[in-house]
Formats: C-alpha cells, structure tokens, sequence
C-alpha cells in the first residue's frame, strides 16, 4: 500500500466527521441566526430560505443590527429590499441608534432611502453620537437624499448636536453640490456652531475652494 492511499485511508474518516459536524452546527444555528448569517454574506438564497423557515425579518444580532440594516452596511441592495418585502420595521435601530433610514443615507442608496421613507422611516431619528438621516446624507454629500429629506419636511436650517447644522455638516467636508443645493433650500449661512464657526468657517479650514466660493457668494 503505498503512503498517499494509506493516508487517503486515515484521513477520509476525519473528512466525513468534520463535514458531518458542520452540517449539524448549521442545522442546530436557530433559524434566525441563519437569516443574520445569511445576510452578513450576501447569500439572498440563503435569506429566502430562512424567511420560508419562519425567521424573523426583525432578528437582531449581537449588535442589534437587523438583517436590512446588515444588508444596507454591504451596499446588498437586493437583500435589504427582500428584507423591506418580508416586512422588516424600517425604525428599528441597533444598538448605536442607526436606523435603516441613517444606514441608507450614510451610503448614499437614494432609491433605498426613497423605499423607507415611503414605508414611514423617522426622519428625525438620532443616534448615540446624535446624529441623523441629514447629517448623514450631508456629510457625505448626497445630495439626492438631502433633498428627498428636505421634501419630507426636514428644515434645512434644523440645528444638531453642538449647534451644527446640516449646511455645515456639508461644507466642513467640502461637499461643493450639497452645499448648493441646501443654499438653494433656504440653508442659512450665518449660523454658528459652539465653537462660533459658521459652514465658512469650515470650508476655509478645510481648504475647500470651490464650497468657499459658494458660501462667499451667499452672504
């Protein structure tokens, strides 16, 4: 017998017992886990198959994140709408306080955004670091969701966490488009954060020369 079917012979045991195992520990995951599970890998099979098996779309895992809010974290745009089918709770936040709504806003998924607003996300909803779906969506420039919050009856010159608005949640990172678009809104320039800053202010220390020469022109 040569060495490499002795060792086939040793090894093909400890095989069958180890995908045995892996089996079971995958049937023993309670059918909620799955969903989570699922969703963390992008596996919309996966996620149909444990919906059919009766998973909460409201699961959470350790973090309190629910599988749309997993989903919408991985850009899975397919799963978080299988999620939103199944009758996921467009409010439920984790842990932190993000909510579906903040989680779509941060990453820029306006037709998601549009999807949870219709279906009554809180659109002022804030989390442990008081942000919301607006200092979100301005921060990182999204203007179409800025907008879309806008329209929803968010006040352009709302005041957040240390007196920041959303103009200056915009210009403090040089988001040029944004920043017109909330100048256009009726966003006031002249407020001042707790440090006495206005969203001037903030361009200028960031360096960002076409939002200064916006928020100059506005004054």
């Amino acid at each position: 017998m040569s060495i490499r079917t002795w060792l086939l012979l040793m090894l093909t045991p400890a095989l069958l017992a180890w995908s045995v195992a892996a089996v079971s520990a995958e049937q023993d995951l309670s059918v909620n886990a799955r969903l989570l599970l699922a969703a963390r890998n992008g596996d919309a099979t996966g996620v149909d198959r444990a919906l059919t098996a009766g998973a909460s779309p409201n699961a959470r895992n350790r973090l309190g994140e629910t599988a749309l809010i997993v989903a919408l974290k991985r850009n899975d745009l397919a799963i978080a709408t299988a999620m939103l089918d199944a009758g996921a709770n467009v409010n439920q936040a984790a842990l932190n306080g993000v909510t579906p709504l903040m989680a779509a806003a941060y990453g820029g998924h306006t037709q998601m955004a549009a999807l949870l607003l219709a279906k009554g996300a809180d659109v002022g909803a804030l989390d442990q670091l008081k942000k919301n779906a607006m200092t979100y969506a301005a921060g990182e420039g999204h203007t179409d969701i800025v907008l879309m919050l806008i329209a929803k009856g968010v006040d352009p010159n709302a005041v957040y966490q240390n007196d920041l608005t959303a103009l200056m949640w915009a210009a403090g990172f040089g988001r040029a488009g944004t920043v017109k678009a909330l100048l256009d809104a009726g966003a006031r320039a002249e407020f001042k954060d707790n440090r006495g800053k206005t969203a001037l202010d903030m361009a200028r220390d960031g360096g960002y020369a076409q939002t200064v020469a916006l928020l100059e022109r506005s004054i």
